[in-house]
């Protein structure tokens, strides 16, 4: 691993990099915040890939990417004299020792829930008007459930377990079924929807990485379908259901395999 010092240089080396573009390359040159925005989003969720398929060194590459837009917002913001990296920088570090006293002060924690807890509450003392303001309007809907369950349980509105968790998926079930009306049907789904994300997250499980590996398992399932439907002169569209199903159990029974 590199020491301390390789580190800085090599952060350095990735600012002046960064300067040089921004002054010599018309691509570089014609960013603004706005257009890096879903190039950044896009990085982002590429990440996500990388930590789900647990591949190391696309994690070590997506990282890059990411950082290389960090390092590009920070550029522009000095470019407007609003704030340069050292100042993001500088205020991160500000808050990171703000909102952690059981490490620089002399409050004392028992657990990680604590550690929460007292998170939240210090981020209402920097003028935080809600325990939610600061979950992203733009978050997809799952995530955002995720988010906001979880900060709310920093005060403490939580259930006591995830049996009382799984009652209340069970209650809106049932609510769901009896719904008539396509609207309040809609709404409904969603309370289901809700409470099933809620119950994982109490259960330790986070809902987004496990539907997305349910849809990476499913695709690699249907494409191995595909590919033997077409080595036995076969085409999907003109099988029956029944026909398909046959098809998709050899599929699992080759995965298990």
């Amino acid at each position: 691993m590199n020491t301390k010092q390789e580190k800085l240089e090599a952060f350095g080396r990735l600012l002046d990099i960064m300067d040089d573009l921004r002054e010599k390359c018309p691509w570089d040159q014609k960013q603004t915040l706005e257009s890096l925005r879903h190039l950044t989003l896009e990085e982002t969720y590429e990440l996500s890939d990388a930590i789900l398929q647990e591949d190391l060194l696309e994690i070590k590459k997506e990282l890059g990417d990411v950082l290389l837009h960090l390092v590009f917002y920070a550029k522009i913001g000095s470019e407007k004299g609003s704030f340069d990296i050292a100042d993001v920088i500088n205020s991160l570090n500000e808050k990171l020792i703000f909102r952690h006293p059981h490490i620089y002060g002399d409050v004392e924690v028992k657990d990680e829930e604590e550690v929460k807890q007292n998170w939240e509450k210090l981020k209402l003392k920097e003028g935080n008007k809600s325990i939610l303001s600061g979950v992203p309007k733009s978050l997809p809907s799952m995530v955002k459930a995720y988010r906001v369950q979880d900060k709310v349980k920093g005060i403490g509105f939580e259930f006591h377990d995830a049996e009382d968790a799984w009652a209340k998926v069970d209650e809106e079930l049932g609510e769901f079924h009896a719904e008539t009306d396509p609207l309040k049907k809609e709404q409904e789904l969603g309370d289901v929807f809700f409470s099933l994300i809620n119950y994982a997250r109490i259960t330790g499980i986070n809902p987004d990485s496990a539907l997305e590996r349910t849809n990476l398992k499913f695709i690699s399932r249907f494409q191995k379908m595909e590919e033997m439907a077409v080595e036995r002169d076969l085409k999907l569209g003109e099988m029956s259901l029944e026909e398909m199903d046959l098809l998709w159990d050899e599929v699992k029974i080759l995965n298990k395999n």
